[in-house]
């Protein structure tokens, strides 16, 4: 049996620090792994035999910190950040002298001891940074992109303090203290931009973290019925305690209203512009605003179950969901290292030995070999993508709950819909009646029947005639699978009921839904439909305009279904399906082509869940919910072609952000080994390859998802 973790690993700010961590977590054993550099979090799962603090151990050793239970996360403002920030502004103080010799003809610049004084702290503070990382990570056999930066330092370093010790007369010739400073202090830089760079793709989720309110008020009443207000934080709150909530609040948890009504503002929840009324009996989710008025709320669903904290979990796991395209770079990046410390031997043994290049020049090509690699900027390309696209999914009220989801969604070629509560509303309406007793009590009567109903047709037919005058009858009877039956003062017998228990053998308005009858003769009949969504037909006309192919697959009659179909413009239609029937009907459409699944009921859920890409709205049941890939919390299908955009946008960012990384090294390495890019431009050129690929990702956030 295996046991699921999620932790935080406080030190993983980028791509490669994910990638040796999800190598360390297999070698342990452990599968489904989820690393999230932008956030920092890891979601695995481990045999229940395994010590997962071992694990946890290993990681720690790695020069990471694991935040275990009990233990508080400093985040990206703790103190190790706060060490970063000020060692970054020591190796800023003293590199800046030592390039400056190259331009400005002072003799304490050019002084070689002087070099050497500012050269030391800044190599200092890289071995601090840098080293102790490499070791770790060649102990494990996981070489990284710091052991790189150290070597590559190192030698220039080393290089120049035996010119200076050994040959002070030509010390001048071998002195590279500014190339050693000027690598670890452009890699600090770029390290300390990326991250500030990587932190604005959370952006979402933090805007999501914030809705949550930190304190609540508990109302508590004694014996005697006396009230006591209790204010208290939010975690605090257990299912069944009664809050208090007041205009301009936010409701601290999901639950139920058992006194008040107010108009809730609900848009960062469901999108919903307006504010919605809610009064006695109905549901309110955590972190909605009061507009105006005054409640009293039942804790229903607190904590990690609530419905935000459900979506700030679905897209924090679903952005490090790995999608194929960043496996393939994960497999480069981890065989990277080694190959560029080959490259880099390579380059100076054929200039030193075969192209007659100085040992001085020969090493610099070879150092800038090492220092211009960077595998980051392949580990990135994708997350940042994924991780933006992500985020502008959840504000514009589409959940996606895996990353490899926005790719998937660029492979879809047709897209099946189910009708009722899909396209339609699920709401009942009485479309048309026919009598031939006085409407007014035609009206009355069938309402006065259907209110002892508790039948969804009953329910609607009583709501829309629910200004008809009441009658009463002497005796109700409720007839499972047939219809209601009752007698009223004068002693009539009236049913109301299906057209096979009353109207079977009756050839005229054999069409309808409820018929009535007076003392076993025909009085009236009823044809109920359910509504369209308003947002429906225009939602069909631009998918089509997009070139895919739409389905209309469903459980209900084929007269109805063909009816909406003609009306919406859908171009197939499958009507009268089982669950089992829309599964078969499924497995052929998707041998034709990828194909997105919409639907909303529990009958719904088997074909959610083998489709290319399921989709579902955020009122339909808990298991269609459980079962797709994507949930569109406003509940408005016209979310739906936005969905589809961002995911074909999200492909093409990650396509351009994967081509820029590897042309970038392509490109790169062979000129450094040439000898026309120095170990200084090539760490500064390094340290911004990653935050162009992050800067590119974030075109996702501001473009526009229209037609």
């Amino acid at each position: 049996m295996e046991k699921t973790y999620s932790t935080v690993v406080e030190g993983m700010t980028c791509g490669n620090c994910a990638l040796t961590i999800s190598k360390v977590l297999e070698k342990k054993g452990a599968t489904h792994i989820s690393a999230n550099a932008a956030s920092g979090e890891v979601h695995f799962s481990l045999a229940e035999t395994v010590d997962v603090g071992r694990v946890y151990d290993t990681i720690d050793d790695m020069g990471y910190r694991v935040v275990r239970n009990g233990q508080e996360h400093h985040g990206a403002e703790g103190h190790d950040h706060d060490h970063n920030n000020t060692f970054l502004w020591i190796c800023v103080a003293l590199t800046v002298p030592l390039l400056l010799h190259m331009l400005v003809d002072w003799s304490l610049l050019h002084n070689p001891w002087f070099q050497f004084a500012l050269a030391t702290p800044v190599y200092g503070i890289g071995l601090y940074t840098f080293g102790l990382s490499a070791i770790r990570s060649l102990k494990h056999r996981l070489p990284n992109m710091d052991v790189l930066i150290v070597l590559g330092a190192s030698a220039a370093y080393i290089y120049s303090l035996i010119g200076l010790l050994f040959m002070p007369e030509q010390a001048h010739n071998y002195l590279f203290f500014e190339t050693a400073a000027s690598i670890i202090t452009l890699v600090t830089f770029g390290n300390w931009l990326e991250h500030r760079t990587v932190k604005s793709t959370t952006l979402a989720i933090d805007a999501l973290v914030k809705l949550q309110p930190q304190q609540a008020r508990i109302v508590m009443a004694d014996s005697l019925g006396k009230e006591t207000i209790l204010e208290v934080e939010s975690k605090y709150v257990r299912s069944g305690d009664i809050v208090m909530v007041n205009t301009g609040d936010s409701i601290p948890i999901d639950g139920e209203i058992v006194a008040g009504e107010a108009q809730i503002d609900e848009h960062m929840i469901t999108g919903e512009s307006l504010p919605v009324h809610k009064r006695k009996g109905d549901a309110v989710i955590g972190g909605t605003l009061i507009a105006d008025g005054n409640l009293r709320v039942q804790a229903t669903t607190v904590g990690n179950s609530s419905v935000l904290s459900g979506i700030i979990r679905m897209v924090r796991e679903a952005q490090g969901t790995k999608p194929p395209l960043q496996k393939l770079a994960d497999k480069i990046s981890a065989i990277f290292v080694p190959i560029v410390a080959s490259i880099a031997l390579l380059t100076l043994f054929i200039n030193y030995y075969l192209i007659d290049v100085s040992f001085a020049d020969a090493m610099m090509r070879a150092i800038a070999v090492m220092v211009v690699a960077c595998p980051c900027a392949m580990g990135l390309a994708t997350p940042a993508a994924i991780a933006v696209g992500l985020g502008r999914a959840a504000r514009n009220g589409i959940l996606v709950k895996g990353g490899d989801t926005l790719e998937q969604l660029k492979r879809i070629k047709q897209i099946v819909f189910d009708k009722t509560g899909t396209l339609t509303t699920g709401k009942l309406q009485i479309e048309a009646y026919h009598t031939n007793i006085e409407e007014s009590f035609f009206r009355s009567v069938v309402a006065s029947l259907e209110q002892h109903s508790s039948h969804p047709i009953a329910r609607s037919v009583v709501a829309s005639w629910k200004d008809a005058t009441p009658i009463s009858f002497t005796s109700v009877n409720e007839i499972k699978g047939k219809g209601m039956e009752a007698v009223d003062s004068a002693g009539n017998k009236w049913q109301l009921g299906s057209q096979k228990w009353l109207h079977d053998n009756n050839a005229e308005y054999n069409d309808y839904d409820l018929y009535l009858y007076r003392n076993c003769s025909y009085a009236g009949a009823l044809k109920v439909a359910d509504t369209l969504r308003p947002d429906a037909k225009e939602t069909i006309a631009e998918l089509k305009a997009m070139g895919y192919e739409t389905v209309l697959l469903s459980g209900d009659k084929k007269e109805k279904t063909e009816r909406i179909a003609k009306g919406l413009g859908i171009d197939t239609v499958y009507a009268e399906k089982t669950p089992e029937q829309k599964n078969a009907v499924l497995d052929e459409l998707l041998k034709k082509a990828p194909t997105a699944m919409v639907g909303d009921g529990i009958n719904d859920a088997p074909a959610l869940a083998k489709a290319t890409v399921g989709i579902s709205l955020s009122e339909s049941t808990q298991i269609a919910i459980q079962s797709a890939s994507i949930i569109l919390s406003t509940n408005q299908l016209s979310t739906l072609p936005k969905a589809i955009r961002l995911g074909i946008y999200t492909d093409r960012t990650i396509k351009q952000n994967l081509f820029w990384a590897f042309f970038y090294n392509v490109i790169a390495i062979p000129v450094a080994a040439a000898g026309y890019l120095t170990p200084t431009w090539g760490a500064g050129v390094m340290a911004l390859s990653d935050v162009v690929l992050v800067l590119n990702s974030l075109r996702l956030g501001i473009r526009r998802l229209g037609s």
